[in-house]
């Protein structure tokens, strides 16, 4: 049996994901629109598909992700569009797949953090970054980093919370069975 809830739940996740990352990669900004209707259609499709119960699901997934991570943005960790972002993505997904989205993210964020400033700043930027960090800690003052280092570049982290959500689907046993239930739905109609 195809969950069409989960399903389409998916697929507007990834086209929302899409959109974000182009965005965030092309102009370092997540628009406050594609935030918005994702949240809306989170909302409109659990409470569509699982009516009041896909609803509580949707404003819970919601609001989890804004609990998580406002403090991030007041430390100045996550932008405000990757903290709207993940609030629409939680309305979609609920907060189960939100938690371990966020949980990859984090993870793929060192990663992709990293591989991002290298590009922009090359080895000159980090050694420089390096090399400041030292010099706060041995001379125990904080220095502000130039604009050529790598600590004072900024990073767009929406390719970090896109893999992060598809390493969660990939290991999530509902999309993995909804994928073997639409992989035999295709066969069945190819060999007909």
């Amino acid at each position: 049996m195809i969950d069409y809830t989960l399903g389409t739940t998916l697929i507007v996740t990834s086209i929302i994901f899409c959109f974000a990352l182009v965005t965030d990669l092309r102009y370092q900004r997540i628009p406050n629109q594609l935030c918005l209707l994702a949240l809306l259609l989170g909302i409109v499709l659990q409470a569509g598909f699982g009516q009041w119960g896909g609803f509580v699901n949707a404003c819970y997934g919601a609001g989890l992700a804004l609990v998580l991570l406002l403090p991030t943005f007041y430390f100045r960790m996550l932008g405000a569009g990757d903290v709207k972002l993940m609030v629409g993505v939680g309305a979609l997904v609920g907060p189960q797949l939100l938690l371990w989205s966020l949980a990859y993210g984090i993870t793929f964020g060192a990663v992709t953090s990293l591989l991002l400033v290298a590009h922009k700043v090359g080895w000159p930027g980090i050694k420089a970054t390096a090399l400041r960090y030292y010099h706060c800690i041995y001379l125990r003052q904080y220095y502000k980093p130039d604009e050529n280092e790598a600590a004072a570049q900024r990073v767009p982290y929406a390719p970090a919370l896109a893999l992060g959500w598809l390493y969660a689907c990939y290991l999530n046993p509902q999309v993995s069975t909804l994928y073997a239930a639409l992989s035999f739905q295709i066969r069945s109609w190819v060999y007909l």
